[in-house]
């Protein structure tokens, strides 16, 4: 097996450490080596390929040290196709949340949430995608 070097905070080595231990786990490579295999995986599922999609994304972060906010508004503008809305909110005293609904493919949805989740000092990225398609021949009630 190959040995791989990463560089990581302390919290959230030691979030990994604790995770491990509490269920289970021979140590921090198995988290990682799983975590990695399901991030890979998201975005696989065969039952949402060629088909239009619906995606709410939401993000958090600090606002007082980053420039995050800017940058969001920046994948907003560059994936402007897909972004059929953009939510923008304060939440508690230093933090902001953003709110994102597309309308798009698998491949531009997926791209646009790996973006997202590659911004550097973003608190939490959370997403849930669907078909559209999925809400045809239903009435309001059912």
């Amino acid at each position: 097996m190959t040995v791989v070097s990463v560089s990581m905070p302390e919290g959230l080595v030691e979030r990994i450490d604790a995770f491990a231990e509490e269920h289970g786990y021979t140590g921090r490579s198995e988290v990682v080596r799983e975590a990695s295999r399901n991030l890979l995986g998201e975005f696989e599922d065969k039952r949402l390929e060629d088909r239009e999609l619906m995606a709410v994304v939401t993000v958090v972060f600090d606002y007082e040290t980053t420039n995050v906010e800017e940058r969001m508004m920046k994948l907003r503008h560059e994936y402007e196709s897909i972004v059929a809305s953009n939510f923008h909110s304060h939440v508690g005293e230093h933090r902001c949340m953003e709110l994102f609904v597309l309308e798009g493919r698998l491949q531009d949805i997926s791209t646009f949430v790996g973006k997202i989740r590659a911004t550097k000092d973003t608190l939490s990225v959370d997403y849930s995608v669907m078909p559209v398609d999925e809400f045809s021949g239903f009435e309001i009630g059912e």
